[in-house]
């Protein structure tokens, strides 16, 4: 038996065959063209042909991962149209005389690097989308079709690396599971995995080789552990661990319609996190209360122009008349930082997340936010809708943004346009200072909904997406459970409730501390919905006082 170690990206445990994906590198030669003219054309073919596959699979992990997961592919898409991506090909074809995807494999390389050379780790993944991109374009012109993975029993795939395409063309009923050599935690194909539910490995410390081809092997996604050739005592406490996992996924599909009620009778509310109208059947599958935020951002990164109200409208009135009656809670769009869309025209921040993002830019383009705030009060009259604002730091932030929701509220009345005159605002606290004048605050809004991502990054200046910094991050670090606990003291003096919808909300470990410090709803991915209803059900609210004791003693971090 040969044991190896990797970063595990999801959890599960995977038994069967090894299949080595090698991807055909073509090697590309530059070579001296006569028709310029000629060769520009082609490659404006090849890109133009690129994009229209690029929509298909973006379609493809729609329909297959959901909306977030398939925004990779929105990505790739607009690459492809970027200006200075295409101005460097024809620049490369026209002054060197050279052949087209000699043009494209050099741009491609060139923008890679400049990725690669950035600090900041988020922005460095960006370079494998750059070569995925870029090899598509080339296989067009050199009418190359990429090796498929392509096998009739389920199989353990391992390669080097997958770019995002190869791995949502996965046949989820064929693979078990992929361990890679590179890749990170935080790379789009790792959240594809994690959003296919196959258990995966990268950062994989093995030399891949033909040899493995075939061989019984273990991906413990768990313990972040790949067996070769398991000894039998192994492979059959795997399995059993296996049917554990499998058993356990049963039990929880049968919490669906049941409450989410502690052993001594408290109800907390349990909501889903989305980013499209396609989320909504996860929602439903899973048997989420409600939608305790709705990422309405989604909305313009699709679109290739300003959504109209209109267009809005129609986006969130979906999705209140969807949940028939249940709680939907519309966040204002969080634009800025990663998330970029070329038609807002944003200048260039050396530091984004500390920049011009979220509500920064709808109290400076006010002209954008009346039209978004029009669109949600008008879908408040097709079902529960209630609005929250992200990335408050200040009162005077609070009081500029119920202005105007009045003076829009005083336009739809006189245009006879119904809508909830008594409509819910919050907000979210997702910075040390709103937590810190949380009283002040609780005074001016209806709830507050703790985005404990952010929060965390801001508290602890630490960059979650940077895996350099993974041994420093603490999630269960005392300063940010200690805000919480301030937010939710505070926003029950002031008799409004407050919520989790950041990843800790899904944390089982802190369910107990989260219940002890008042917290009256937590928000998830649809998927964590019922394992966070099987916790609540079998604690009682007041099991995580000792936690909270802890807490004060700055003991309950690492």
């Amino acid at each position: 038996m040969i044991v190896y170690r990797g970063k595990s990206v999801f959890g599960g445990i995977a038994i069967g065959a090894i299949q080595i994906f090698e991807k055909n590198r073509q090697k590309i030669i530059g070579y001296k063209v006569t028709d310029l003219e000629a060769e520009v054309k082609r490659f404006d073919r090849a890109r133009k042909k690129a994009k229209e596959q690029v929509w298909e699979l973006y379609e493809k992990a729609l329909r297959e991962v959901g909306e977030e997961s398939a925004a990779i592919f929105e990505v790739h898409h607009m690459l492809m149209d970027d200006t200075d991506y295409i101005q460097s090909v024809l620049t490369i074809i026209i002054e060197q005389e050279v052949n087209a995807e000699y043009g494209v494999a050099l741009t491609g390389e060139r923008y890679a690097q400049m990725f690669e050379d950035i600090d900041d780790a988020y922005l460095r993944e960006r370079a494998a989308d750059i070569r995925d991109v870029s090899e598509r374009i080339i296989d067009i012109l050199l009418e190359y079709e990429r090796p498929k993975i392509d096998n009739s029993e389920p199989v353990i795939l391992m390669a080097n690396d997958f770019a995002p395409s190869e791995t949502v063309m996965l046949d989820k009923e064929k693979v078990l599971s992929f361990v890679t050599v590179e890749g990170s935690a935080n790379s789009h194909t790792a959240i594809l995995a994690r959003t296919m539910n196959i258990p995966a490995l990268v950062q994989t410390e093995i030399e891949l080789d033909d040899a493995l081809n075939g061989r019984m092997a273990i991906v413990d996604g768990f313990e972040g552990v790949l067996y070769i050739d398991p000894t039998p005592e192994l492979l059959a406490k795997k399995q059993e661990e296996a049917e554990r996992e499998r058993r356990k996924q049963a039990l929880l599909k049968q919490l669906r319609g049941k409450e989410n009620i502690t052993l001594d009778g408290r109800k907390i509310n349990v909501y889903a996190n989305i980013g499209n109208l396609k989320d909504l059947a996860l929602v439903r599958e899973n048997d989420a209360q409600g939608i305790g935020l709705f990422r309405s951002e989604f909305l313009y990164l699709e679109s290739e122009d300003f959504p109209t109200e209109e267009e809005q409208f129609q986006a969130y009135r979906a999705v209140a008349e969807a949940m028939e009656g249940k709680k939907v809670i519309i966040r204002t769009m969080d634009l800025g930082a990663d998330k970029q869309t070329d038609y807002f025209r944003l200048e260039k921040e050396d530091n984004p997340a500390l920049g011009f993002r979220a509500i920064r830019i709808c109290l400076t383009r006010q002209e954008l936010f009346r039209t978004q705030i029009r669109a949600i009060l008008r879908a408040s009259a097709c079902g529960n809708v209630s609005m929250m604002y992200p990335m408050i730091v200040s009162l005077k932030e609070i009081r500029m943004i119920l202005q105007i929701v009045e003076e829009v509220k005083a336009e739809l009345r006189r245009e006879n346009i119904p809508f909830q005159q008594d409509i819910e605002q919050g907000i979210m606290i997702e910075t040390p200072a709103a937590a810190m004048i949380s009283d002040l605050l609780a005074k001016e809004v209806d709830f507050f909904s703790i985005g404990t991502n952010d929060l965390s990054q801001y508290t602890m200046a630490i960059d979650r997406q940077n895996a350099q910094l993974d041994e420093f991050f603490d999630p269960h670090h005392p300063a940010i459970l200690r805000m919480i606990q301030l937010v939710a003291e505070k926003a029950h003096q002031n008799g409004i409730w407050v919520g989790i919808c950041g990843e800790l909300g899904a944390d089982l470990e802190l369910t107990p501390a989260f219940l002890a410090m008042g917290i009256d709803e937590l928000s998830v991915s649809p998927g964590r919905v019922l394992p966070l209803r099987k916790r609540i059900r079998e604690i009682r609210a007041d099991q995580g006082r000792e936690d909270l004791e802890r807490l004060k003693e700055g003991a309950f971090g690492r």
